[in-house]
């Protein structure tokens, strides 16, 4: 009975949080923080495999330097699509967007 409970109560975890954030008005928010957090890392170890230093990356994009630290600064959330795909490109990666059901 323990399990069943434990169960039931783990399976609401996620849309509680989702509705909570939700009725705060903020579930968009979240979600976009959260996006360029996950961006922001998988930039950055796509950039240490490759051994590719800051100053090395930036001089590939045609970028400042403080601009590629806005892209990896994972609380910055004003980073356009074209500079993530830009950044994307001189690591050989392509950047791929769908629109999910919610």
């Amino acid at each position: 009975m323990k399990r069943k409970k434990a169960v039931e109560k783990s399976s609401r975890i996620g849309s509680t949080l989702d509705s909570f954030l939700e009725e705060e008005g903020i579930l968009g928010e979240a979600t976009a923080v959260a996006i360029k957090r996950v961006l922001a890392w998988e930039l950055s170890q796509a950039m240490e495999r490759e051994h590719v230093s800051k100053v090395e990356m930036a001089k590939r994009m045609q970028t400042s330097r403080s601009a590629l630290d806005r892209l990896l600064d994972p609380s910055n959330s004003s980073v356009s699509l074209g500079t993530i795909d830009r950044a994307a490109s001189v690591l050989g990666k392509k950047l791929r967007l769908e629109l999910v059901d919610g």
